[in-house]
């Protein structure tokens, strides 16, 4: 009579023991990766430099003076310069990292969590579901990402919540498929199998054994778009369809910097160099990750 709870309990442990075997793994793997510490550790330092920018910034990120204009990198209390209004740049671009990793994180996760449930039900049930599905999203794709997000941003109206929708849009088809293409794998695997002649329900084998496998792989595809999210975030900016004035942002730093280009290059050039290197942190972790989930790695 006891032998058969305690084979239940051994076979209810082992798959968790080999899960977390599995991801100790992967953070083993993930830590002797050097460049991807490396790119973890920058993120993390804009990451809480803009939550703590009231504390740290030297200056207000509205405060400008006319008669301090365009000043050069390096000049007294102002280490990397003026705008064009005389406001620190340095605070500047302390504040603008809150709007700009906002607006570039949010509408992926929106995305993440939208296309992994319409991929895992098109994948798992098929048929005219997975046709409906697939096909409506397919139309998403006959526009380009960029068009697609300036048609949906112009038609809202500027602003920051409408630039979250457009990208949560834009991104929704390619999660959603990644999500319906592992699930279509891994529904004809045994251990579904198995759950099915055991009398479980779909949705129980969805929640238990399907998105314990699908949420991996989708998730490190959606970290790689965060960077396409944040420059497609700062382009809106940039058009005047994102973020508005006197609002600290880069891609919108950088449109009101534009005509300094040719007075003050490396000033005007800043905002840019900060999209860069977080799009850059941002794709080398995600391609880190995904090459320590690989067991044969």
């Amino acid at each position: 009579m006891t032998a058969a709870p305690a084979a239940n309990a051994q076979t209810q442990t082992a798959p968790a023991t080999a899960s977390r075997g599995y991801w100790a793994g992967v953070g083993r793997r993930l830590v002797r990766n050097r460049l991807a510490m490396v790119c973890l550790a920058i993120l993390v330092l804009i990451v809480l430099a803009a939550i703590f920018a009231p504390y740290i910034a030297p200056h207000d990120p509205y405060r400008g003076s006319m008669i301090r204009r365009l000043r050069p990198i390096g000049t007294d209390g102002y280490p990397l310069g003026t705008d064009e209004l005389g406001r620190d740049m340095l605070t500047r671009l302390i504040y603008g990292g809150r709007l700009s990793l906002f607006i570039g994180i949010v509408p992926v996760l929106n995305a993440f969590v939208i296309g992994t449930a319409l991929g895992v039900v098109a994948g798992f049930v098929g048929g005219k579901v997975n046709m409906a599905i697939m096909r409506t999203i397919d139309v998403f794709y006959a526009f380009p990402s960029v068009l697609l997000a300036i048609a949906i941003s112009g038609a809202l109206g500027a602003g920051i919540f409408n630039s979250i929708i457009s990208l949560t849009v834009v991104f929704i088809p390619p999660i959603a498929r990644v999500a319906e293409s592992v699930t279509t794998q891994v529904r004809n695997l045994d251990f579904v199998d198995a759950a099915r002649a055991s009398g479980a329900g779909s949705f129980t084998i969805i929640r238990v054994h399907v998105l314990g496998n699908v949420m991996g792989p989708v998730f490190v595809y959606a970290t790689s778009l965060v960077s396409v999210s944040m420059i497609l975030a700062a382009g809106l900016s940039f058009l005047g369809l994102g973020v508005k004035p006197p609002e600290p942002e880069w891609g919108l730093m950088l449109n009101t910097l534009r005509t300094a280009i040719y007075s003050q290059p490396y000033v005007a050039a800043l905002p840019g160099a900060m999209i860069f290197a977080v799009s850059i942190c941002f794709n080398l972790f995600s391609d880190a990750l995904r090459s320590a989930m690989d067991v044969k790695v």
